[in-house]
């Protein structure tokens, strides 16, 4: 899928998560799960998606979404498993030739207390049921990516 952002021109395509891509870490996306309910993070109180967020020092993968999910949703992961990744190619722009490669995981997660440490200010907790009318991003590539995570979690059938 072709997308514009940052002055560059992206492609970006979702990867199965036995797939070995070169590039550097965007860091992680969790899919929350705490029983029948997804948690869902807001910057703005409108546009909801997945707490996300690029490593810090050597952090891996797994660490980045422990933390990040930590900080954004006030959530404790139990237990994680990668679903894939989203790969974004910058093809013109002023990124021309940058690789970002991003993972996404389905985490059970336990709900803690609302305390956003950073600028997150919004969340909410959906049935599972209602996740895929409710995660809307204003960059229409950027929904298309998180349906594709929530059909490759089991938690919808189909991606739009």
């Amino acid at each position: 899928m072709r997308f514009r952002g940052n002055a560059s021109d992206w492609l970006i395509a979702w990867h199965s998560a036995d797939a070995m891509l070169a590039g550097t870490s965007n860091g992680a996306a969790g899919i929350c799960v705490a029983g029948g309910r997804l948690v869902l993070i807001s910057p703005d109180n409108v546009h909801w998606g997945f707490p996300a967020g690029r490593p810090e020092g050597d952090e891996t993968p797994a660490e980045t979404l422990r933390r990040e999910l930590h900080e954004e949703a006030c959530v404790e992961v139990l237990s994680a498993r990668l679903l894939g990744f989203a790969r974004s190619e910058c093809v013109g722009g002023r990124l021309h030739g940058t690789v970002l490669v991003r993972s996404y995981w389905r985490a059970e997660v336990r709900i803690g207390p609302w305390e956003p440490e950073h600028e997150i200010r919004h969340r909410r907790i959906v049935p599972v049921e209602e996740a895929i009318q409710v995660v809307r991003d204003p960059d229409h590539v950027a929904s298309r990516i998180s349906h594709r995570a929530l059909t490759e979690a089991g938690l919808v059938r189909v991606a739009d």
